[in-house]
């Protein structure tokens, strides 16, 4: 088995830099540079967490105890998504830029204050709920281990240990949040990289000395949550707007907060429960499907993660800009420009990961903790969800468009629709034989219709058009996606080679066809026509 250190001098980065970067998107900027700030930093912690996956998949493999961890790591995550990156990142950023743009810095460090303790007193409640009822509230989430007394245990282990990140990663969440609308975008695009350092660092240093190696992973994920919200305070510091938790439920903001809230806690966060209900349904199949989706659906969030979150985030608080001086055609444009930028790199992306999944999945993962039949499995789920990549990253652009607006309503009620119809179809494609295949091709498809739906809704608003140009520009795309289909297919041959080469053949091999693969792409968007001015925004 390869052994995969973490490597300190690579993953040290010169705070300095970032203060520098972060600077650097104040004022008149373009939102591409803010973007590519953004998804620079994003895609070091994407690298790491790739490594990181790398590590769990070679030392831990897909045991009993990996379908606990990726469980009982899910939930909190999860949560984290309504409560942190997700519902509360949409309604608390419009409020803090309308603060920031029309009241003074007093009365903004008031308003951190009054959410940082609203939120943090109710997180810390119900940590300690769930700490305590964890053998209760364990059964109906890990009813499929019921039969299996010691996986359900261990479980409950482990639920206790990674739940109280979820207060950990709200609080950075808030922090994030604060430096963003202020300009500073590289600070919480990295921030992620210290979870997958703490994890990478405890699967080798902390897993030999635990009862079960896996444990190694859920203390990884309490000890990052710390480490995560200190790194963010020297920073809000230098803006004079480190939050002090002081509980306002009357606060107007807070109430407004509140108010925005409550339904985007369900639509904005859609995706993320039709991933959950994959994974608790998941849980009833055979040993190894859980992680088989876990596995295929980090590769998957590689994209989405590193380049149309990045867009996102920076797009959020633009469009909040745009809503509040009535610059309605500079709204629909900028939606149009994250749409269009997404579409440059989730089509592709899309072709590589369903093209090429096997010589990805071997040359990360295969070892003889994680066998050519996992190979297998991880690739059928791994090209569901790559089908559904571009309509991922599309609602990470749209959501932000009735949020922007304060309208929470209609998000809620295209994600019940989407909510709906993922339930159906994986009734339909488990019935049907498609097991974790079928979980994840559901998943992606109601994340189709959602963002199909999200897109009328803003059309039918006033708020959004298609600008000109778009024909010529998908026939672009196309054309170079063509290209660069023939190379992959070509270049890689037959996957069931690729096990007997040795590893450093193997990486070669994969970098070549990525990089191979992005400057056909590229060359060919370049000769058809497309130009820097094209989309830079």
């Amino acid at each position: 088995m390869s052994e995969i250190q973490p490597d300190s001098e690579k993953i040290d980065i010169d705070t300095s830099t970032l203060i520098k970067s972060d600077q650097g998107t104040n004022g008149g900027d373009g939102l591409l540079k803010a973007s590519g700030i953004t998804g620079s930093m994003t895609m070091v912690s994407r690298v790491l967490g790739l490594t990181r996956d790398i590590v769990i998949a070679r030392v831990f493999g897909t045991t009993d105890a990996a379908d606990a961890f990726f469980l009982a790591n899910k939930i909190p995550n999860f949560m984290r998504r309504l409560f942190a990156e997700g519902a509360f990142n949409q309604a608390f950023v419009p409020v803090l830029s309308e603060y920031r743009s029309k009241k003074s810095l007093a009365d903004v460090q008031r308003l951190v204050n009054a959410v940082a303790g609203s939120l943090g007193g109710f997180l810390f409640l119900v940590s300690v709920i769930v700490v305590l009822g964890a053998p209760i509230i364990a059964l109906p989430i890990a009813y499929g281990f019921n039969d299996e007394p010691a996986k359900f245990e261990l479980f409950v282990e482990m639920l206790r240990i990674t739940f109280p990140y979820l207060l950990l990663i709200s609080m950075t969440a808030l922090c994030s949040s604060i430096l963003n609308t202020y300009g500073r975008f590289a600070i919480p695009a990295f921030t992620p990289a210290l979870l997958n350092i703490s994890l990478i660092a405890c699967s080798f240093l902390l897993a030999p000395y635990m009862r079960e190696p896996e444990l190694a992973l859920a203390w990884g994920v309490l000890i990052a949550g710390f480490a995560q919200l200190l790194f963010q305070l020297p920073f809000l510091a230098q803006i004079h707007l480190v939050p002090k938790p002081k509980p306002s439920k009357l606060h107007e903001g807070v109430v407004r907060i509140k108010k925005l809230m409550l339904p985007a806690l369900f639509g904005v966060s859609v995706a993320q429960i039709n991933l959950l209900l994959d994974t608790l349904i998941a849980s009833f199949l055979v040993s190894g499907s859980v992680s088989w989706l876990y596995f295929s659906d980090r590769l998957m969030e590689l994209p989405l993660g590193t380049f149309g979150i990045a867009i996102a985030i920076v797009v959020l608080p633009n469009l909040s800009r745009k809503h509040a001086e009535q610059s309605m055609d500079e709204f629909s444009n900028t939606l149009d420009w994250a749409f269009r930028l997404i579409c440059l790199i989730a089509i592709p992306a899309t072709v590589a990961l369903v093209l090429i999944a096997e010589p990805l999945l071997v040359t990360l993962f295969q070892n003889e903790n994680f066998t050519e039949t996992d190979v297998i499995q991880a690739s059928g789920s791994l090209r569901a969800y790559a089908v559904g990549l571009l309509a991922f990253m599309a609602i990470k652009i749209f959501a932000p468009g009735y949020y922007a607006r304060q309208n929470t309503v209609t998000p809620v009620r295209i994600g019940i629709i989407a909510m709906t119809t993922n339930m159906a179809l994986n009734i339909i494609f488990y019935l049907n034989g498609l097991a974790h295949v079928g979980l994840a091709l559901a998943t992606s498809l109601a994340a189709v219709l959602n963002a199909v739906l999200l897109i009328a809704g803003l059309r039918s608003d006033g708020v959004f058009r298609f600008q000109n140009g778009w024909f010529l520009f998908l026939v672009r795309i196309i054309a170079a996606n063509g290209v660069m289909a023939y190379f992959l297919v070509s270049v890689a041959g037959n996957w069931q080679q690729w096990p007997d080469l040795d590893t450093i053949t193997q990486l070669t091999r994969l970098v070549f066809l990525v990089i191979g693969g992005m400057a056909l792409y590229s060359g060919m968007l370049f000769a058809s026509g497309l130009r820097w001015k094209h989309i830079y925004r």
